[in-house]
């Protein structure tokens, strides 16, 4: 970037900062899932009140009721299709004023939406509230009224998908609906025998293969909970810890602020699964701050961006990923949690040496120490804000269930919310915070019971391991072309098919994301994904945190870059520029999950774990990360060369496996630009940093 790009770029630098309402209007503009109609007065304190209804229902079922899986599944699904037709339009509603007075509206909400969350509701519950006896004795062969309710059910869920979520995932869910009944004309080796629109409803309504499946029954019993949970948490005051802590830790240093995003986005995303919330949570204070002290306008909202993704990947909460991993590869949540600590250091630390770097080329400041919170105020304050989330990882770590700790923990904030005089958690904040807890998990519901029909689809058809066999071939074909050409043919055509196997997966979570949720894309890929990886003897829990990690990177990925752009929107920045840069500084998430394929060591818990080769693995990852974000930099003591800036991109790639060999092997290559850029910066100080 050249001094006359940062000039230009920087002339939003006066903009006045946003307001809380403002910043609302962006989350809602770029996250679909957060674009509630407005209602009238009355329908809204009855909305309300059903959303705070949902919330003590699951938290009562999550910590106290024996309530039987098929109901707990059914009811969820009930306010969840329900209250989406309640909050959700046909259209995104334009602004958040209340629409004219209509003779086929009330308070807001069409007479015909009512109808349908009614029939939603009918629907959802019909079949957990049969007696176990006859569902038992219609699976395989169900009633008229049945396949009714069953179509009645799959048509609602995918509209109330459409409208909560975007048209993304419903159309795929469609276009797999199709592949069922059709099956007989698919092509080549997608072809299988078919099925009609009973088998169909039976399979996708009548069983635990579909709607009410492992992706609906874990938001029901995890998820949702601990959404709940980093609601109150963050009201009791948790997150304004987590940034303040942070602007005490890196404020003061080289471009501070940029440094302060990344470390309150990795506090933040240990309460917040969500990219966009907790871009404009902490974005709303650090991009002002970031273009106070000289960064671009876009560089300030990709900063945020790409740390705010990683919240994400970091413990505890980890998105809903974390217990579809735990349901899929029946292991407890904390070798989950164990799993992906590292790896979300990795980010953070990629984050953070293009962060530092960028501040040293450009002579960026850190922040005065009148501009920075005092380190004893900041605990006298708010200290008692972080009991509730000690106690969670507590009870995780020593073996609880995560819906028990999740409840324990809700209760917890409450009990710090009543004591603590800074932020006192009144009855009307509690009945706010169980509302909005409840309504940032309809969206998510609604794709969870969508993609049931996807994986219901791929149960009765088997096309994941058609797919995975195709993924498996494409990749062998191209490995053994590779195979036959210098340099090439030093790697064995396994080798080669391994590596190009995982590429086609990662573009195509990066494309499947682009459009629809992480967890929806998790769960649809890995379904490709895991048998594919298998034949390749990628461990299974390997195989999903690779697809998982890539999902997530498609919410800084141009474009359809989300998180980027709601940054953008508080930066003043133009979006594709932002979601560029976003992408470039956050490319160590792209290059983590290879690592880790190669030296499983690194998740900690998988199979055939030694302290050594962590070890070995982190170092050679750490390089592999820092020499990156040198190449994409330009800067390391002083500006490099275009020549240099190739050269340690490439050698970077070396670090992919890591070991004591390609480690001595890149370090050496490493060394001759190391050695010129101290001669440069020795022979010539004002260019360095």
């Amino acid at each position: 970037m050249t001094s006359t790009d940062i000039a230009s770029d920087t002339t939003s630098d006066d903009r006045p900062e946003l307001t809380p309402e403002q910043l609302a209007e962006i989350e809602r503009k770029y996250d679909p899932e957060t674009a509630f109609r407005p209602t009238g007065p009355i329908l809204g304190a009855i909305i309300s009140a059903l959303l705070v209804a949902m919330s003590v229902y699951h938290i009562y079922a999550g910590g106290f009721g024996l309530i039987r899986e098929l109901l707990h599944r059914g009811i969820h699904i009930s306010f969840v299709l329900g209250l989406v037709f309640l909050l959700f339009g046909w259209r995104r509603a334009p602004s958040t004023d209340l629409p004219a007075r209509a003779w086929w509206r009330v308070g807001g909400i069409p007479i015909l939406d009512m109808v349908f969350a009614v029939l939603a509701v009918a629907s959802a519950m019909y079949l957990p509230l049969l007696p176990p006896e006859a569902l038992a004795v219609r699976v395989g062969n169900p009633s008229q009224l049945d396949v009714f309710m069953g179509t009645a059910l799959l048509i609602l869920t995918l509209e109330a998908t459409r409208r909560s979520v975007g048209p993304t995932l419903p159309l795929i869910a469609l276009v797999f609906v199709l592949f069922a009944l059709f099956g007989p004309w698919a092509p080549g080796l997608l072809k299988h025998g078919g099925t009609s629109w009973l088998g169909l409803i039976n399979h996708l309504y009548m069983t635990n293969q579909g709607i009410y499946g492992i992706a609906i029954g874990v938001m029901a019993k995890y998820v949702f909970l601990f959404i709940v949970f980093g609601v109150l948490a963050t009201r009791i005051g948790l997150g304004q810890l987590f940034i303040d802590i942070a602007m005490v830790i890196a404020g003061r240093y080289s471009g501070g602020p940029a440094k302060v995003a990344i470390f309150s986005s990795a506090f933040m995303g240990t309460i917040s699964g969500s990219s966009i919330a907790n871009t404009v949570t902490t974005g709303a204070l650090t991009i002002p701050a970031m273009k106070k002290v000289g960064y671009p306008p876009h560089f300030a909202g990709a900063v945020e961006a790409t740390a705010s993704t990683g919240g994400q990947i970091t413990p505890p909460i980890l998105g809903a990923a974390a217990f579809i991993m735990v349901e899929y590869l029946e292991i407890p949540l904390r070798d989950v949690l164990a799993a992906a600590l590292f790896p979300a250091m990795l980010h953070y630390f990629g984050i953070f040496i293009m962060v530092h770097l960028e501040a040293k080329r450009l002579g960026l400041r850190g922040l005065k120490a009148s501009e920075l919170p005092k380190m004893g105020v900041v605990l006298r304050q708010h200290w008692l804000s972080i009991i509730p989330l000690v106690l969670l990882v507590y009870m995780i770590l020593n073996g609880w269930t995560p819906d028990y700790a999740a409840v324990y923990g809700i209760f917890a904030c409450i009990v710090v919310g009543v004591l603590n005089p800074v932020n006192r958690l009144t009855f009307v904040d509690l009945w706010n915070a169980l509302a909005a807890g409840a309504k940032n998990t309809l969206a998510v519901g609604a794709a969870a019971a969508t993609v049931g029909v996807i994986v219901g689809v791929v149960t009765l058809t088997g096309v994941g391991f058609r797919l995975g066999y195709v993924v498996v071939q494409t990749a062998n074909d191209i490995g053994g072309v590779l195979g036959g050409f210098w340099p090439f043919n030093f790697f064995g055509v396994g080798q080669w098919s391994l590596f190009i196997s995982l590429i086609l997966i990662a573009i195509a979570c990066i494309i499947m994301g682009a459009g629809i949720p992480t967890t929806a894309t998790y769960i649809i890929l890995v379904a490709v994904a895991a048998p594919a990886l298998a034949v390749q003897e990628v461990q299974p829990l390997v195989a999903h945190f690779f697809v998982f990690y890539y999902g997530v990177l498609a919410d800084i990925t141009p474009p359809v870059a989300l998180a980027a752009y709601a940054a953008a929107g508080i930066a003043g920045a133009n979006p594709f520029k932002t979601g560029n840069t976003a992408f470039r500084l956050g490319i160590a998430k792209a290059l983590v999950p290879f690592v880790f394929v190669y030296s499983p060591s690194l998740l900690l818990v998988a199979d055939g774990f030694t302290w050594s080769a962590f070890a070995i693995t982190l170092t050679g990852a750490a390089l592999g990360i820092a020499s990156l974000g040198v190449a994409f930099s330009g800067f390391l003591l002083t500006p490099l060369p275009r020549i240099q800036r190739w050269w340690v991109g490439l050698v970077a790639f070396l670090f992919i496996a890591p070991g004591l060999v390609t480690m001595a092997v890149g370090v050496a290559l490493l060394a001759p630009v190391v050695a010129l850029q101290i001669r440069a910066w020795t022979s010539d100080p004002a260019a360095a940093a």
